[in-house]
């Protein structure tokens, strides 16, 4: 048997390899898919050999993420119960795509992941392989050996892998977009995160006294520039992750709900992820109308869930895709944030196809708004009030 191993050179996919092997007497190919985590990927090719693998490939797709995936999040507004920005679940589809495309070039009999039975990160994965490669069969080493860590630090002693026992205490997913930081003492939802889990992010101690300012370009609905300079979409999120993480804005600390019922408490590091969302959303509300933007709020939510619940590939979210992309047209601006001590302010913004009129707004005495029109609204628009008023009081007599 031939196995295509998404690996991530952790301890979970490490000691898979050696269990695929054992288990299925199988060929292991694993295939490291970059997507901004920032590893050292000739250690983790090593670390794979020396596992056991018979190959590795590493596939650098941080440039298909940055353009592909994470405009269609910004445009989505994409936040996950309004919190979460969808880092860890919005790169698990395009891995496995390119852990797909390989099984198939390899001409493998199965897929693989180290994805554990009680996250939500095996179902994105089986989502994706099952619609992508439906025809191999798909391999979960942890879930289907039912091994804590404790145990896997073991097996891994005992078989003489290549582990580091001495890695953060935190279970860490790193991305483009954000990072993710679980376990340990995180999984006490009373106890505030440490600083060392941070990597972009300053403590307060670090953060600089005076404020910093940004503007950030918009083209129908894509960041495209920082104050005025054009730029790729993974240079804005590297630019802006350095200014905001400095200034100690990005953490998101909640309690989220897993697809499979679990509570669990969630801690992100997302400082350009989520400027350029809440950023987005401001310039929303410049264009679009009142009844566009209830609508939208409930297409984004939607969204959001689709890709949280490993449903990127439902025909679902292809569709509210094609409304999303169409709501975007001409959303082309700017804006003016501002960060300071932990936060992240919106100071201004402007958009060339704004809804918003100064003449009409405007308390001056250039106001082009008639006042007097709006006694006939008024009295129209309280109509029905009025109406369940009167009904009532004859039904009480």
């Amino acid at each position: 048997m031939k196995v295509v191993l998404a690996y991530s050179g952790g301890l979970d996919t490490t000691v898979a390899i050696k269990w695929l092997q054992e288990k299925y007497g199988a060929e292991v190919i694993a295939v490291s898919v970059d997507v901004g985590q920032e590893e050292n990927f000739d250690e983790i090719r090593e670390r794979a050999l020396a596992a056991g693998a018979s190959k590795f490939i590493l596939i650098d797709a941080k440039k298909r993420f940055a353009e592909e995936f994470i405009p269609k999040c910004v445009k989505a507004n994409g936040l996950y119960e309004g919190e979460y920005p969808l880092s860890t679940a919005l790169a698990r589809p395009l891995i496995a795509e390119e852990v797909a495309k390989v099984a198939l070039a390899e001409k493998a009999d199965a897929v693989a992941h180290g994805c554990t039975g009680k996250g939500n990160d095996q179902i994105r994965m089986d989502g994706s392989f099952a619609v992508l490669v439906p025809n191999l069969k798909i391999i979960a080493p942890i879930r289907e050996w039912n091994m804590n860590r404790d145990e896997e630090i073991e097996y891994a002693k005992k078989h003489g892998l290549p582990i580091n026992v001495k890695e953060s205490r935190f279970s860490i997913d790193d991305n483009l977009w954000g990072r993710s930081i679980e376990a340990a003492e995180l999984e006490d939802p009373w106890t505030e995160p440490p600083w060392e889990a941070f990597k972009y992010i300053a403590p307060p101690s670090k953060w600089p006294n005076e404020p910093e300012e940004i503007v950030l370009g918009f083209e129908n609905g894509c960041p495209k520039s920082i104050n005025g300079e054009e730029m790729d979409m993974l240079e804005i999120i590297k630019r802006i992750n350095s200014i905001a993480g400095r200034h100690g804005f990005g953490i998101v600390d909640h309690i989220e709900d897993r697809v499979i019922g679990l509570k669990s408490r969630e801690v992100y590091e997302v400082p350009a992820a989520l400027t350029i969302i809440k950023a987005h959303m401001d310039l929303e509300k410049m264009a679009l109308g009142k009844r566009f933007l209830e609508f939208k709020k409930l297409v984004d939510a939607k969204w959001a869930d689709l890709v949280y619940s490993g449903l990127w590939h439902d025909e679902l979210r292809e569709a509210l895709d094609a409304f999303i992309e169409k709501s975007q047209e001409g959303l082309t601006g700017e804006v003016r944030i501002r960060f300071y001590k932990g936060a992240m302010r919106i100071l201004g913004r402007r958009c060339e196809k704004s809804l918003y009129s100064k003449e009409l707004i405007t308390y001056s005495k250039e106001s082009l708004f008639d006042q007097r029109d709006g006694a006939s609204f008024s009295k129209l628009w309280i109509m029905e009030m009025r109406l369940q008023k009167i009904a009532s009081s004859r039904k009480a007599e």
